[in-house]
Order: structure tokens, then sequence, then C-alpha cells
């Protein structure tokens, strides 16, 4: 299946050959917000023509981001079933991104990160023999299994790719552990920044509303706000059980401070959730958020608990504690900074540093002024200039 092949064969006639073709593929809100600002960058340089084949692996939430980006597909395969499985979205993405590389032909290929959509282009590019670039190259837990499948999702797509474009030194020396030669390699900060520093732009200049989160809370209230995020499999059962009797618990504890919580929308994560923390005055439970009503409950909060992974990144860089419901994280460099503190989902464990963090004015301004080590957010600009030198576009 090739959902949109007429449009990529028009898309093909109709290019300007201008420069060296850039496709970059991508299918969820996490890649949109980490690519988008790699497209607008690509565009100022007439060496590239980039072009956008969105998989769909997220509907409606990588549809929001691109919305805000302005960033318009030029291909979109439209992937996303109802209750896909892994092994679904596998196959789908994987014969439906070689029939639009096969009409679009692009010199290069761009994938971001860890998803099932990022290891499908980098595969179907490999089997067309397309130069692979990786942005968000060389993030490890060495655990298979945790975060699943992204783990194995990412290790895959290393050994593919041709260009790495690695957020971290500490990224990097992953790559060189496991054999990956040191010139294909690029450290340039993580484009989560980038796309951060255009996101707070816009919410200072247009503060969102957002519906469900009482408006004195975002104008003016000065009582504490803890953002709190979660969707990982390996959360699904008990650990989210955990996680909700913790928040719960910490709603009374705290009775002055709002908890906040963007509901997933999997099935697996609102039934505990609404189960049992319906009905708290101070735990405001929404609708999952468009990426710039994120970023403005971000920079509100006083401390973020998540198990994403991406937010370890973004968090920081707004000055915010963030506490990671995970027993792993392939991001390190926070846990070191001491941007980021790994929780799990022990129950306890959550209740014990939340109540810190609220008390302790000392120990949240330690995290709080730690220096992000996700850069200046001038990661794209890195990237295209190793683009301009890459032997594999000459």
């Amino acid at each position: 299946m090739y959902a949109d092949r007429n449009y990529a064969r028009d898309a093909s006639r109709t290019a300007t050959h201008g420069g060296r073709r850039i496709s970059l593929i991508f299918g969820t809100r996490p890649e949109a917000i980490k690519l988008c600002p790699l497209v607008l960058e690509l565009h100022k340089h007439p060496k590239f023509e980039p072009h956008v084949c969105v998989t769909g692996q997220h509907r409606q939430m990588l549809d929001q981001v691109l919305e805000v980006f302005e960033v318009s597909p030029d291909v979109d395969l439209n992937l996303m079933q109802p209750d896909q499985t892994l092994a679904g979205i596998t196959a789908r993405a994987i014969t439906a991104i070689d029939g639009y590389l096969a009409d679009y032909k692009p010199d290069m290929v761009i994938v971001q990160g860890d998803t099932t959509t990022s290891f499908c282009g980098a595969l179907a590019a490999f089997y067309r023999r397309i130069p692979v670039g990786h942005v968000e190259a060389g993030l490890r837990t060495w655990n298979r299994y945790s975060p699943f499948p992204e783990e194995i999702n990412r290790t895959m797509t290393s050994r593919i790719a041709d260009l790495h474009f690695a957020p971290t030194a500490w990224s990097k020396e992953n790559l060189l552990k496991e054999g990956v030669s040191e010139d294909r390699i690029f450290v340039t900060g993580n484009t989560v920044i980038d796309a951060l520093h255009i996101a707070v732009k816009k919410v200072r200049k247009h503060p969102p509303d957002i519906p469900s989160v009482p408006m004195e809370l975002l104008n003016g209230d000065t009582r504490p706000m803890v953002l709190i995020t979660g969707h990982r499999r390996e959360n699904f059962g008990d650990g989210f059980q955990n996680i909700c009797q913790a928040i719960r618990e910490l709603s009374e504890r705290f009775p002055d401070t709002a908890f906040v919580y963007p509901v997933h929308l999997n099935p697996n994560v609102r039934k505990p959730v609404f189960d049992l923390l319906s009905g708290r005055a101070n735990i405001h439970l929404i609708e999952p958020l468009s990426y710039l009503p994120f970023v403005a409950l971000m920079n509100r909060s006083t401390i973020v608990l998540t198990d994403s992974g991406g937010v370890q990144e973004e968090a920081p860089g707004l000055g915010k504690p963030v506490l990671v419901m995970r027993d792993t994280t392939e991001r390190p460099e926070a846990v070191e900074a001491g941007t980021v503190k790994l929780m799990g989902t022990d129950g306890q464990m959550i209740l014990d540093n939340v109540t810190t963090l609220l008390n302790d004015k000392r120990g949240y301004d330690v995290m709080s002024r730690a220096i992000n080590p996700y850069g200046d957010g001038k990661a794209c600009r890195r990237i295209v200039a190793a683009l301009k030198g890459a032997t594999c576009l000459h």
C-alpha cells in the first residue's frame, strides 16, 4: 500500500531540481517537533531541496505540530489505523515508504530519533541504496526492552545510517563504542531546543487558551503547579496504578498545589488515570494538548513529572526540574547535569521526590538552575553545515 502514490508522482515531476533532494520522513508528534525546525532551515539554503513525507503514525498530534511550524507535507502516507500493532504499522510503513522513495528518488533520507517510522524510513532507504542521516543519534539505555520498542529502533537505525547527528558528546561516545567511524558523527545539540525557542516566542506573543485549566492558574496565580505526562508501554498496568495513587496522595498532601495532567488517548493510560484521579479539586485532567499550549504549561509549571523522553530535554531548557517515571533513560546527560532525576514507577519514590522539591527551595534551585546539556538552539544550523560537506551527497 502506498496511500498517496499519485500525489508523490506529481511531486516528483514538479520538483525544481534546484539542489540535492533531501527527504525528511517522520510520523509522530515528537519527530515533527524535532524535524520541522530542520525543514525550515533547509529551505534557507538553495543547495538543498527539502521534501517532507509523513506517515501519520500519530495522526491528530502530528497535524497539530505541522500547523504550529507552518510546514505542509509534500506526501502524507496516512498509515494510522485503530488499535494498530507494532508489526502492522511496521509492515505498512516499509511498503508505503518504499513506494514513495521509488517515485521521489531523493539524494538522502533524514529520519529522527527512535520511532517505528524512523527505523522503517531508514531501512526502506537502505534497500534502495539511498544515504541516511539520523537526527538525535546515539541515545542508548543498553536495555533492549526499556524503552520498548524505541531502544531497538534507534540501535538498528544507527546500523543503517551514513551520517549521525548526535545531540551530545555522550551520544557520540555511544556510537564510537559501537564502531561508528568518527568522521560520520557530528555533535550538534538537540533540535528540540531549536523548536522550543521558536515555540516560546509564539507563546509569549499570543498566549494560548487551554480548556479545562483554570484561567487564574495561567494568569498571575503563583501557587505551585505540577505538570504530568505519561504514556510509556512499559508502565501500563501496575506502573500506572502506582503513578496515579502517588499523584492522588500528593494532591491530598499539597491542597494548594495544582496538578495538571494532559491525559494520553491510549485506553491503557486513560482508564487508571480517570478511575483514580477524577474528582479532586486540585487535579485537572485535560485532553492531550497541541505543542504550543503544552509549551505554555511547561513554562508555567513548577515541576514536571513525566515518562516522556523529549520532555527531559525541553523542560530543563525552561528551568524546570524533571522527575522521570522510568527505570532507565537514554538521556543520562540530563541526570549527570542534575536537571533530571530517575524515579521509576515506585509510588513512594514519586511521593518523596515531589515533596522534597515542593518543600526544599535550596534543592529545587539546584535542579532548576542546572545547565541544560542539550544545546543552544543552533542544532539545525550545524546539521545543515554537516550536510554541505557530506561526501555521500556529492
